[in-house]
């Protein structure tokens, strides 16, 4: 039983000439951005996208091309994508424009096993992100169906499925859970009623004040964290708050925090079929976050421990959740 919804000319950076491209160890890396103008302020008269691919470049072992929104085919062709280990993704203002059947075939290759993806900070509007949590919302909602069905399930069940939309104008309380919200119901005799909560995929609160926040490595052992102090401070950041409506990630490996209260899961790891997806929160476009030493190396950690999970293309286990069991 199972439900659903229904529904380029890059700069080519190369690695360290000490790492061969050809080497089974390299990583392949697109970084998409979507290049505001007000990004080349912040980054010495560089997009965002460029800056952060020619940092990844230094390190060995990493080769890595920055392409955009207005480059041929929106920068993803399907060889460029098929070719990728990592996509790095960031968006804010035109979201909307992005082909979403370039989304679901990115998605398509995460629940393979074949890309990892990581979203940045306003990214988390952008089909990619969403797209591939939907079928996060849709695996959990399937299992809690399971879950809910009587045993042993009679042939003639009849399941009908409603899926809650929250609107422009949905607010959830503070107190309620960030998951889809499931609700089973009896209608009559061999027929049930599900009903489906889905996310506002939305955050409670802003501020463009460039004002610092401090960042807490909560999962000190995962790979993803390696190297980084036990707290760190990001000194010109915008406010994000909580309460963050996406289903709840299997691992949270950061939390950040501002000085007038408002809390933030900063670094969140989902899996998604046999793919990861990662959201690094910091990132806005005209503060140089990504100039900090701790936020490019969460990125190189990310790319590293991600891209080999991708290359190694093997058949994972189903998820597990951050309380039965450390997801590595």
């Amino acid at each position: 039983m199972r439900a659903t919804r229904s529904g380029i000319v890059g700069v080519l950076l190369m690695a360290s000439p000490l790492v061969s491209a050809e080497q089974p160890q390299t990583i392949h890396v697109v970084v998409w951005d979507e290049r505001q103008p007000e990004q080349k302020a912040a980054y010495d008269g560089r997009f965002l996208g460029d800056f952060i691919a020619a940092e990844l470049a230094r390190r060995p072992g990493i080769v890595v091309e920055s392409v955009g929104l207005d480059d041929p085919d929106q920068g993803l062709t399907r060889e460029r994508l098929e070719a990728a280990d990592v996509l790095i993704w960031w968006s804010h203002l035109r979201d909307r424009e992005f082909d979403i059947a370039k989304a679901r075939r990115i998605v398509e290759r995460v629940q393979a096993g074949k890309l990892s993806l990581v979203v940045l900070h306003s990214g988390f509007a952008g089909y990619p992100f969403r797209e591939a949590l939907q079928t996060v919302v849709e695996a959990r909602m399937n299992q809690a169906l399971a879950d809910a069905m009587p045993k042993p399930l009679s042939p003639t069940v009849r399941i009908e499925i409603r899926f809650l939309y929250p609107g422009k104008d949905f607010e959830r309380r503070n107190d309620e859970p960030y998951d889809p919200a499931f609700r089973f119901e009896t209608k009559a005799p061999d027929s049930y009623v599900a009903q489906v909560r889905l996310p506002a995929w939305t955050i409670a609160a802003w501020r463009e004040d460039g004002k610092p926040s401090r960042v807490r490595v909560v999962r000190p052992d995962h790979p993803i964290a390696a190297g980084l102090p036990a707290e760190f401070v990001i000194p010109q950041t915008e406010m994000y708050a909580e309460p963050f409506h996406v289903p709840d990630p299997d691992l949270v490996i950061l939390e950040e925090r501002w000085e007038t209260g408002e809390t933030f899961r900063s670094g969140c790891l989902w899996r998604v079929g046999n793919g990861y997806v990662f959201y690094l929160r910091p990132g806005h476009e005209t503060y140089p976050v990504y100039k900090n030493r701790e936020p490019m190396k969460l990125l190189e950690n990310a790319v590293r421990y991600l891209g080999a999970e991708a290359r190694s293309s093997g058949r994972r286990a189903s998820p597990v959740r951050d309380e039965e069991e450390p997801l590595r």
